[in-house]
């Protein structure tokens, strides 16, 4: 039984044996109740369905599993307190009355040493109160509202996260969790914008606790002295976020004092930053506009304003100043607009105006929309559901193909965003493959070879064919890059271990130069790669190639949101080759050389690129011959070059007619250098290409 395997001699055994128990998907409760206690406490007959086993009938004595899950919260090897946490993820919405249990034991977690025990704690969690299972009781909260002051952000955000979706059933604990958050923004300002988001949602699921505590400390929200407000009390600005949660609040009767909502207009940069994934700025001034006219009860709807029940809404752009009802992503004018993740409280008319200053192109601001949009799917990759997530995908592709762009500053904006979903697809193909929870087969190691390649060149095209990128845009990218590394050195069966450990150190040494000036942060995934990079260099031996090493570092790893400035610009050529067809082909004699006449029109290309033509005759590689473009022969700027150039191509073969492919592709200078080709005349690093293939039709001469 896989209960017995969980104390077997060897960790991997353990670990893929909890795994396995996450698994199961009919199991009787007795026997679940029995894994969390090592005392006997019955022994029952019963059905156990592992997936879609036989449903044979299984003599199952307590003393066998019994405990099976104290034992593994307790191993020495925190990949086991993991995979035993992990398993309790998927267990506990099979009963109430299990997940009430493992709640204790989880508590106790909490104070686990490792920080990936103690996450993977807080997603178990955050499963029961998505499924109304979290029963929170007062012996918790002491243990369960530490965690919100941890010295660790991920620790205080994945706390924050349960605390949004629990039900806290006396207000004693309702007042225990409001001062718990009050005190995580004032240690920890960075974390105010969350912290702000988690009172909205703690007071929607709580309407009638927030208005006993509003009554309570309402003097702590009166204006100070000359009638105005303490614009830097972190406390003030919690309260007032918890007071406006109150009218949309499931409890009704929820009345607040017009006044407050008044006061919160004053904090309504702060307030919208932090509320942006529900409702958008415009409405939320809508929203506390009318209640700051109403005693109570108030006539709001979610639909009114724009808010979003359960998930994450895209704010909506109100182009005339009125209340739109409608979030559907369009190409016109009346689209969705990214409320700008910066604002100071200040008052709102110069609130207002500075927002609509934030961003001046509007395909920008959609695409920021979008790109919040695929951002939001991480938590679906890492919970493995792939299918939800190819949608999600599909959808931005189709709403990008929507927008069309003549503005100079977003030229090369729709086409980033466009090669961003892209990755983003690969991405999530190859992670698929990393998940041990996954319910489907994984990739087979050729498969997972070609879906890392294609990532490994759609992030060298991202990152060579888009200049004018900001700092965070560019640190954005080589994370991407990093991870793709790290995805390939995770599994021991894929070659190229020195290549990939040489491009590592080069990416790495290029996020350390981003970071030199400390105007940028890393992350806590580039911070683990940078300790993993220096101990292992680039030698190829046991130690530097040990996939654990890498898989480690990848649990680390949340994919941050991507928000574009614009002001991008696409590096892309054009090829044409005039007067050429299958009907009209050139003329050549064989054995001499002969010239293509190709017209090139290069956008944004700056002049210390290296280019080349690339000519390929019938798709044979070993025919592939590069002919070096020299820019400085060429007139024009770096924001347009057009001229005519006649590469010879030798060497044409003994045949009645043949075809040529042709090219432009630019080496990509920040790559490692390719040293099988030092030797030759071509291009030494890798390459991406500029334009399409374009066929050139060739016929001898009789």
């Amino acid at each position: 039984m896989l209960c017995s395997t969980v104390r077997d001699m060897s960790m991997e055994v353990r670990v893929e044996a909890f795994y396995a128990l996450g698994k199961i998907k009919l199991v009787s409760e007795d026997i679940l109740l029995q894994t969390l206690s090592k005392r006997v406490l019955v022994t029952t007959k019963g059905k156990g369905s592992f997936a879609q086993c036989s449903d044979e009938q299984l003599e199952v004595s307590g003393s066998s599993v019994a405990g099976a899950f104290v034992h593994g919260l307790e191993d020495e090897f925190h990949e086991v307190r993991k995979a035993a946490c992990h398993a309790l993820r998927t267990l506990a919405i099979l009963s109430a009355k299990f997940a009430g249990e493992a709640l204790n034991l989880l508590m106790d977690v909490l104070n686990d040493d490792s920080i990936l025990v103690r996450l993977q704690a807080f997603e178990t969690m955050h499963q029961m109160t998505t499924f109304d299972l979290l029963k929170v009781q007062e012996a918790h909260m002491h243990m369960f509202l530490g965690t919100l002051v941890d010295n660790d952000i991920l620790i205080r955000s994945s706390a924050r996260k349960v605390l949004k979706l629990a039900k806290l059933p006396q207000l004693k604990m309702f007042r225990l969790t409001i001062d718990a958050l009050l005190e995580n923004m004032e240690r920890y300002p960075q974390d105010e914008a969350d912290a702000l988001s988690a009172l909205f949602h703690i007071g929607r699921n709580h309407g009638k606790f927030v208005v006993r505590m509003i009554e309570e400390v309402s003097p702590q929200m009166e204006p100070i002295s000359n009638g105005e407000l303490d614009f830097d009390s972190m406390r003030v600005a919690g309260l007032l976020v918890l007071a406006i949660s109150a009218p949309v609040s499931d409890e009704r009767d929820c009345n607040i004092p017009p006044a407050i909502f008044s006061y919160a207009v004053t904090y309504l940069g702060r307030i919208s930053h932090a509320l942006s994934d529900i409702i958008n700025q415009n409405s939320l001034l809508d929203y506390l506009s009318r209640c700051s006219r109403s005693p109570g009860p108030y006539d709001v709807e979610f639909n009114n304003f724009n808010f979003k029940e359960g998930e994450p809404c895209l704010p909506l752009l109100e182009n005339d100043g009125s209340t739109c009802t409608s979030n559907k992503m369009t190409g016109s004018a009346e689209t969705s607009e990214m409320v700008s993740p910066i604002m100071e409280p200040r008052e709102v008319g110069t609130s207002l105006v500075a927002y609509q200053l934030e961003v001046h192109d509007e395909v920008t601001k959609l695409v920021n929309v979008v790109l919040a949009r695929a951002k939001d799917i991480w938590p679906l990759v890492q919970s493995g559901f792939v299918n939800e997530v190819m949608r999600t995908l599909r959808s931005c592709k189709e709403e990008l193909a929507t927008f069309t762009s003549d503005s100079l500053p977003s030229a090369g904006v729709l086409p980033f965003t466009k090669q961003y979903v892209q990755i983003m697809k690969l991405l999530t193909k190859a992670w698929m493959n990393f998940l041990p929870s996954v319910l489907f087969p994984p990739y087979g190691m050729g498969e997972l070879d070609l879906v890392l390649r294609k990532l490994d060149t759609r992030l060298r095209d991202l990152k060579s064919t888009f200049i004018r990128l900001s700092k965070r845009e560019e640190l954005h990218i080589l994370e991407l890059i990093l991870v793709t590394c790290v995805l390939r050195l995770s599994k021991v069966e894929i070659c190229c271990h020195l290549r990939t450990l040489r491009k590592l150190s080069s990416t790495m040494s290029q996020v350390e130069s981003l970071l030199r000036d400390g105007s940028l942060e890393p992350s806590r995934f580039i911070t683990e790669v940078e300790k993993l990079s220096s101990e292992t260099g680039t030698s190829l031996n046991e130690a530097s190639c040990n996939p654990r090493l890498f898989q480690s570092a990848l649990e680390s790893f949340s994919l941050k949101q991507l928000v574009l400035s614009g002001g991008i610009k696409h590096v892309n050529a054009e090829l044409d080759i005039p007067d050429n067809s299958y009907e009209n082909p050139l003329r050549f004699v064989a054995g001499l050389p002969i010239g293509i006449p190709c017209h090139i029109t290069l956008h944004n290309v700056l002049a210390e690129s290296r280019l080349w033509l690339k000519m390929t005759v019938n798709e044979d590689d070993d025919s592939t011959r590069f002919v070096f473009l020299d820019l400085n022969l060429f007139g024009g700027s770096e924001d347009i070059r057009i001229f005519t150039f006649s590469p010879p191509f030798y060497g044409t073969p003994k045949a009645c007619s043949f075809t040529i492919r042709v090219c432009i592709c630019m080496e990509c200078l920040s790559e490692v250098e390719d040293v099988s080709s030092v030797k030759s005349r071509g291009p030494r690093h890798e390459l991406t290409y500029l334009c399409r293939e374009k066929d050139v039709y060739l016929s001898m001469i009789k």
